[in-house]
């Protein structure tokens, strides 16, 4: 549904194919007006590749990228900029980071996953779509876990990364970046909800935990 939204294929809120996967709601016949970021962003990313994994057309034609040739739509630079074109217009939409939305109050709708399931974007969803990488992380953890398995995993979520050296030339900074790395996985984790950000689920946790003892 998104990916024929964002091809431009589906047009209108009155369209059928709307109408069909939710039952129930009256749509309005009006136009949609498509907003994307202008710049170059992780946000796009994300969302990108979530499209390309749905939708095969999607990913012959536009693909997975920080920035990328859009079908239809207008752009807005940044998460703000996005948001205040989408408040702006009727009919419009287009895509933020959660806890932008959050934070500003931007209401947001939910998405099919994987399993079929309409899942709204929480911290609990953001956190299932991660549980499921777990078991076939790589150990740079370079993975995607958009349109990932589990009943409740939300389909557009990522992990945040930090670029580190394993060894520091510094052996005080080499352990002060030890120690940090080792509260963020403990205490830091438990804070990580009042700034709106999913948590890293048990089993990765421990996988990144072997890694930082490994820093020095």
């Amino acid at each position: 549904m998104l990916a024929g939204i964002f091809l431009g294929h589906i047009t209108n809120w009155a369209d059928p194919q709307i109408s069909r996967v939710n039952p129930g709601v009256s749509f309005p016949n009006l136009p949609i007006i498509v907003v994307h970021r202008s710049d170059g962003s992780g946000t796009s990313f994300i969302f990108t590749d979530y499209l390309s994994k749905v939708s095969p057309e999607w990913k012959s034609r536009v693909g997975a990228n920080t920035a990328v040739k859009w079908p239809v739509g207008l752009g807005g630079k940044g998460n703000e900029g996005v948001a205040g074109q989408v408040r702006q217009m009727d009919g419009a939409i287009g895509y933020v980071e959660l806890i932008y939305a959050v934070q500003n109050n931007i209401s947001y709708g939910s998405v099919r996953n994987k399993a079929g399931n309409f899942v709204k974007a929480t911290m609990e969803t953001v956190t299932a779509a991660a549980a499921g990488a777990a078991a076939n992380m790589p150990a740079d953890y370079r993975v995607s876990i958009t349109n990932a398995e589990g009943r409740n995993a939300y389909p557009i979520s990522s992990f945040t990364w930090l670029l580190i050296p394993k060894q520091s030339r510094d052996g005080n900074k080499g352990r002060v970046l030890h120690d940090f790395l080792e509260w963020m996985l403990q205490n830091g984790q438990n804070q990580a909800g009042a700034l709106s950000y999913a948590p890293l689920p048990k089993e990765v946790v421990r996988k990144v935990k072997a890694t930082v003892d490994t820093i020095h």
